[in-house]
């Protein structure tokens, strides 16, 4: 029996259930909730940001794996898995070329100001044949990316942006080894360095709000902040002040601190470029991250290896 806590995609719902008893979705995210006859669900099909706590795993008790379906697993308490020998996969890189081909998307539409260009146009204001419509960028070639988080999606990142003439730059917890990039040991130092600062780094409590009021203030006015990690890495209410009162030019996010809700502070502020969440959404990275979960219950089910361990 496998129990899925989000809705899953219709194509991976229909390959489960020729297989398994599938149970869920969860429709509620309290702490212990689980829907009748879950006890009996061997497998947990989530994703990173939806809590899977002691209280969750206490009430599954048949519960022997946890599969995330993205790359993040910050909502899991590793602890009270692996005291129940529990283990816990995630998607590796399976989304990882999708998800820094949108990050520059991202830096392309702030930098560029192409949902700006867009609105432009739709609003009728393009009217007449000046040579400058909007104002001018300073462009990207040339420009200072850095990568806050130099894994598996910001090396993608890092090798995307070269392509376009930027200098890259990162931290890290760790020197990164056979990169040619500069290592900052602070984000603060980074940021200082930076024009475009691109927040990747994985998700977890220890780098909760780690884009603060003073790493904001270290990037600059002519600074951007790019955020395909997860929103409790930036400090909303910092970064609105910053954006508010021009302390730094503009950002593009794609995850948020309390999804879906994105406050009406943030939407107000014409400087943003907000998407949904959907950096990892293109086929190639939703099927492989479908066929990754397969591949892993069968493995589970069969006694074999898992892949893409974190736990």
């Amino acid at each position: 029996m496998i129990l899925m806590a989000p809705r899953l995609p219709q194509p991976l719902v229909a390959r489960l259930e020729e297989r398994y008893t599938l149970l869920g979705p969860m429709e509620r995210s309290e702490a212990g909730f689980v829907p009748a006859g879950a006890e009996e669900a061997r497998a947990l099909i989530t994703l990173g940001g939806i809590r899977t706590d002691a209280a969750l795993i206490g009430a599954l008790p048949g519960l022997r794996l946890v599969l995330c379906y993205g790359t993040g697993f910050e909502g899991v308490d590793l602890q009270a898995a692996a005291a129940r020998g529990i283990a816990v996969t995630n998607a590796g890189e399976a989304n990882a070329e999708a998800v820094a081909e949108f990050a520059m998307g991202l830096v392309l539409a702030s930098g560029r100001k192409i949902a700006e260009g867009d609105r432009y146009v739709r609003e009728g204001r393009w009217t007449g044949n000046a040579v400058e419509r909007l104002p001018l960028v300073p462009g990207l070639y040339g420009r200072r990316l850095g990568v806050y988080g130099l894994g598996a999606i910001g090396r993608r990142i890092a090798t995307r942006a070269a392509a376009f003439g930027m200098e890259i730059a990162y931290h890290n917890r760790r020197v990164a080894e056979g990169v040619p990039y500069a290592y900052h040991d602070s984000l603060a130092s980074l940021a200082r360095w930076s024009d475009v600062l691109m927040v990747a780094v994985r998700a977890a409590p220890k780098n909760r709000h780690a884009v603060n009021a003073a790493v904001l203030e270290a990037l600059g006015p002519e600074g951007e902040v790019v955020n395909i990690s997860r929103g409790s890495v930036v400090d909303t209410e910092a970064l609105c002040d910053a954006l508010e009162r021009r302390a730094i030019a503009g950002a593009a996010l794609d995850v948020f601190e309390d999804e879906p809700k994105v406050p009406e502070r943030l939407r107000a502020i014409p400087s943003v470029v907000l998407t949904p969440h959907v950096a990892a959404y293109a086929a190639s990275a939703q099927n492989a991250q479908r066929q990754l979960v397969l591949d892993n219950l069968e493995a589970f089910f069969a006694g074999r290896p898992l892949s893409s361990v974190v736990a």
